[in-house]
């Protein structure tokens, strides 16, 4: 074969490898296409793998021709006082409260293919996304963001069946904000014998006086309830002492069923006998579960605890603490769980982690529920607004106290009882920290994630009273810990006796004076104002003491200082000689 002679060999096999390529390419694209990958949250409309997923399901199950929807213009000009606002959404939302329903996952049995289960499942979920659609076209009404993806919402369908007590995890700050009605009404639509818990954690946080309030609200709505801190049973598993100095406390002063705090073995123990029971009654009576569409757990030897709940409420953390070691990942981040997972705990008793879900609501905004962790922090815009809902949860003094900063103090003519600006906070404390972006403004963002990290771990104390009820000055009291105490009440005494020296009618003509100028009572007149000095030219040099020796009194005596002058005789020419 010559040099210059071409073979066909290597062109063959290059041929054969891009073929290979191409092949593995189109694998890949069909496992994708089976939904082969990790599970994602969805909770966000904009998001465009869900808006093309929801586009491709309404062509696929439903036909496009449908009407528009009529759009009314209401032309009256009649204005609406925020009170009555208030009113008439409360009465929107009081009758479309029905509307707001888990989606329940359709009639199964195990005769079905795969397909057709999943072409149910998903027509289904479709018609539950057309009904909160329709009441998102409502003005008067504001629907949260909740959870899109299928996937996740079928992790709770498997965990609902194949549970015999579903535990629902809730926040003690917040027990009704965490509390979906809806999921227990669902859990007794599969079997009517399933009951829910809630499981109150962080209750730790929370004062003994608080948690009796608790405990009398949930005893007279029939709520089955345990208090719980998965933090504290972590701590001492692994033999370790709370930084918190007011848990401490918390830990051990009730014996009443109703209001202690329970520890993993007393827990453990409370969940077995309480899903044992259910078991006991689903077996003395009649099944009269879905028309043969659920699985019952009769025939396996150990009961089944299912944990649920809104993200980052501690359900990961509880599975953690309850089996002694690491089972499932934790972060601050809400949405780490991707699966359900069942871990055997003993013969007797297996739990079963979901994922967490966020439910549709009427009783909160977008920025309640990053405050609340249930939305990632990272995601947040507007960092004033979320700041804001802090504000006005936390007592002021509590802020001060806790971050060592003094907040401006509401004028004369405006609410004393007002809760701080988020403006107001957020400069106050990027003064103090020394926040400064590259614009050389106060980075706001940064210290809004902070703070906002902080009000969810528990730093900023804080609690939610039941309905009907009100914070007595003890619980309020009892909210600060002890060294924030001790450290904020000198500052307070000594500012308490520097303000009875100081006269204060000037500062009200001042406040009364800008009063008058932001209503158009009075012009505003231009007054000097100095300028603060500079903190690096308060110490200056001593300067030499000029030599003003020339300078002479006054004998006059009018006022003006006389200099010594020598007088140069006038030329007068050349001098002649006689």
């Amino acid at each position: 074969m010559g040099k210059n002679e071409k073979t066909g060999l290597g062109r063959a096999l290059v041929r054969q490898h891009n073929q290979l390529v191409q092949q593995t390419k189109e694998k890949g694209l069909m496992y994708k296409r089976q939904q082969k990958k990790v599970l994602e949250s969805v909770t966000e409309v904009s998001d465009i793998d869900a808006i093309v997923e929801q586009a491709d399901e309404a062509d696929r199950l439903f036909s496009l021709d449908h009407p528009a929807p009529n759009l009314l213009i209401d032309l009256d000009g009649n204005e609406i006082t925020p009170e009555q606002g208030r009113e008439q959404k409360r009465k929107e939302e009081a009758l479309h409260a029905g509307s707001l329903r888990v989606p329940r996952r359709p009639a199964w049995t195990p005769q079905m293919s795969v397909e057709e289960l999943d072409n149910n499942e998903r027509q289904a979920f479709l018609t539950w996304r057309r009904s909160l659609a329709r009441l998102e076209e409502n003005d008067k009404l504001l629907l949260t963001p909740f959870e899109k993806n299928l996937d996740i919402w079928r992790q709770l369908w498997r965990v609902v069946e194949r549970s015999d007590l579903l535990v629902m995890v809730v926040d003690a700050r917040d027990p009704l904000f965490y509390r979906c009605p809806d999921l227990e009404v669902y859990a007794r639509e599969v079997d009517k014998h399933k009951r829910t818990m809630l499981l109150v954690n962080k209750a730790d946080l929370l004062p003994l006086s608080v948690r009796e309030k608790w405990a009398n609200y949930f005893c007279s709505q029939d709520i089955l309830f345990v208090f719980w801190s998965a933090k504290a049973a972590t701590a001492a598993t692994e033999g370790k002492n709370l930084s918190s100095p007011w848990t401490e406390d918390n830990l051990h002063e009730s014996e009443d069923p109703d209001t202690k705090i329970y520890g993993r073995i007393e827990l453990l123990a409370r969940l077995q006998s309480e899903a044992e029971e259910i078991v006991r009654l689903r077996k003395s009576g009649s099944n009269d579960s879905r028309s043969g569409s659920v699985v019952g757990n009769s025939a396996s030897s150990n009961v089944v605890v299912g944990f649920v709940g809104y993200p980052n409420v501690g359900k990961s953390s509880t599975i953690n603490a309850l089996v002694g070691q690491k089972k499932t990942g934790v972060t601050s981040t809400p949405g780490k769980t991707k699966h359900f997972q069942t871990l055997i705990m003993s013969d007797e008793l297996m739990l079963c982690d979901c994922p967490g879900l966020v439910f549709p609501s009427f009783s909160s905004s977008r920025h309640e529920m990053i405050a609340s962790g249930v939305l990632p922090i990272d995601r947040m815009t507007e960092n004033r607004e979320a700041v804001q809902v802090v504000a006005n949860r936390v007592p002021r003094h509590v802020i001060e106290a806790v971050y060592r900063i003094d907040l401006p103090k509401p004028k004369s003519y405006e609410l004393q009882s007002r809760p701080p600006l988020a403006a107001e906070f957020l400069r106050a404390y990027c003064a103090s920290r020394g926040y400064v972006a590259s614009s050389g403004l106060p980075d706001e963002t940064k210290a809004a994630r902070q703070i906002l990290k902080d009000y969810i771990d528990g730093k900023l104390p804080h609690y939610q009273m039941p309905p009907g009820m009100t914070a007595e000055e003890d619980d309020v009291g009892n909210v600060l810990p002890e060294h924030h105490k001790s450290g904020s009440s000198d500052d307070e005494n000594s500012e308490d006796d520097e303000g009875e020296d100081e006269p204060e009618l000037d500062h009200a003509l001042e406040d009364l004076n800008s009063f008058d100028i932001a209503n158009g009572l009075a012009t505003k007149k231009k007054v000097a104002v100095r300028k603060p000095t500079a903190p690096h030219k308060q110490h200056k040099k001593t300067q030499r003491k000029k030599d003003r020796s020339w300078r002479v009194g006054n004998d006059g005596g009018d006022g003006m200082p006389v200099v010594r002058v020598f007088q140069k005789p006038a030329n007068t020419g050349p001098v002649k000689v006689g």
